[in-house]
């Protein structure tokens, strides 16, 4: 007999999606599943109550809660979640039963899973309770009526481009002893944005260099600017020092949102200073300079940032 002892015999694992990345949104999603009856005198039984197995809308019911809220424990890939509201609703139309399930959650993917689940069984539940007075019945139709909430909810349809500049604050990527990585990480996430890259430099971390450099690009004209780096606690971390006193006005929830993002992984961005604010019609974000600092955040803001233009561009011109 061959020896497989020290051999990989399964070329490729079956894994879940990781939705890590994703921010916690409100979600929701309604399912409709119908159930077709052979003859007038199985609703007249359901509407009254006589059916030999019981009340059969309300067992339907409580069967669909059950299984909205298992639907990890049944479907492989099926992230487990967080139900906040679950409902399972019947209506009762001529010679059909429509069952309805709502799904809503406060987490990084979506309920239709758990909503189509949910009227699957609630109508398979009436089913069974009808089989032994009517054999023609029949389940029709299970689809998902609606679906709210994640990334697509929030992605905006903008009417004109988005222009932005990267500046990049450090002294030894200035000097040429480190490879930027962080920058060319946010450029990424910008371009998924539909966000149009203008310019991308790399200055020391200087409070003068850098404010220079921020008032020459607002002055040209431009949405966004962006800067990563230098918004740590050592001495010649100098970034927010810099951008705070050029701005009009600052945006604090853009900073708390990016460092509460990033808390749900380490507890060590509490100790970000990352700020935003406008500059004119000009939005100036101050990003950490960690990769995995700038792409967290990133994570957190974008597209939904975005959102700033078009209020901005729906304030009248003075």
């Amino acid at each position: 007999m061959m020896s497989i002892v020290g051999k990989s015999i399964n070329k490729s694992v079956k894994k879940m999606i990781d939705i890590t990345g994703k921010i916690k949104t409100l979600r929701s999603a309604a399912a409709q599943a119908v159930v077709k009856v052979s003859k007038p005198e199985t609703i007249e039984a359901v509407i009254n109550k006589t059916v030999p197995k019981g009340d059969v809308l309300e067992a339907s019911r409580v069967a669909g809660l059950f299984a909205i809220k298992r639907t990890a424990d049944m479907i492989p890939d099926c992230h487990p979640l967080p139900i906040e509201f679950a409902a399972v609703r019947h209506t009762v139309r001529d010679m059909e039963i429509i069952v309805e399930a709502e799904t809503h959650t406060i987490y990084r993917t979506g309920v239709e899973v758990e909503a189509m689940h949910g009227v699957s069984i609630a109508a398979l539940t009436i089913y069974d309770m009808l089989k032994p007075i009517d054999k023609g019945i029949e389940i029709n139709n299970i689809k998902l009526v609606k679906k709210k909430g994640g990334k697509s909810q929030y992605s905006e349809i903008k009417n004109r481009t988005i222009t932005a500049h990267l500046i990049v604050c450090s002294d030894s990527i200035s000097a040429g002893t480190k490879q930027d990585s962080a920058g060319k990480a946010i450029i990424g996430k910008l371009e998924k944005s539909d966000v149009l890259i203008q310019s991308y430099r790399i200055i020391p971390d200087e409070i003068k260099i850098i404010q220079d450099n921020v008032q020459e690009i607002y002055e040209s004209g431009t949405d966004l600017i962006i800067l990563t780096g230098g918004t740590g606690l050592s001495a010649r971390d100098v970034t927010p020092e810099a951008i705070r006193p050029m701005l009009d006005r600052e945006i604090p929830g853009i900073g708390e949102a990016a460092r509460g993002y990033g808390q749900e992984k380490t507890p060590y961005s509490m100790l970000s200073r990352s700020l935003a604010g406008l500059k004119g019609k000009t939005l100036i974000i101050a990003l950490p300079g960690s990769t995995k600092g700038a792409a967290e955040s990133m994570d957190a803001l974008f597209p939904y940032a975005l959102h700033i233009f078009k209020v901005i561009d729906a304030i009248p011109h003075e």
